[in-house]
C-alpha cells in the first residue's frame, strides 16, 4: 500500500515563501509520476504542478513562475517550493502518487496539508 506523508505546510504572509514535502514508501518512487494539488474551502480540488517519472513538468497557469516542483528518488521525496505567495494559494494541499501496475495506474493521496497565506 503506498503511502504519502507531507509536511511543511503553515501561515506566512503574502510575499512569504514555503516549501512542501512528500515522502512516499510503498512502492518504487521512480517508477511514480508526482503531483501536488489544492483544495480551498467551496473550491474543488485543483492541479497545482505535476512531474512525471522522466523529470518533465507541468504548472497550473495561476502558479507558473511562483512554484517550483521537483523530486529526489533517493529520498522516495517530491517537494514544492512555493515562492511571492498570495492569499489566494491558501488551502489544503495535497500530495497525489500516480503509481503504474499490472492492471493500470493507480491513484494515492496524502493526508493534505494547510498553506495559509494572510494578506
Amino acid at each position: 500500500q503506498v503511502q504519502l506523508v507531507e509536511s511543511g505546510g503553515g501561515l506566512v504572509q503574502a510575499g512569504g515563501s514555503l516549501r512542501l514535502s512528500c515522502e512516499a514508501s510503498g512502492s518504487t518512487f521512480s517508477n511514480n509520476h508526482m503531483g501536488w494539488y489544492r483544495q480551498a474551502p467551496g473550491k474543488e480540488r485543483e492541479m497545482v504542478a505535476r512531474i512525471t517519472n522522466g523529470g518533465i513538468t507541468n504548472y497550473a497557469d495561476s502558479v507558473k513562475g511562483r512554484f517550483t516542483i521537483s523530486r529526489d528518488n533517493a529520498k522516495n521525496t517530491v517537494y514544492l517550493q512555493m515562492i511571492s505567495l498570495k492569499p489566494e494559494d491558501t488551502a489544503v494541499y495535497y500530495c497525489n502518487a500516480v503509481v503504474p501496475g499490472w492492471s493500470g495506474h493507480h491513484n494515492y493521496w496524502g493526508q493534505g496539508t494547510q498553506v495559509t497565506v494572510s494578506s
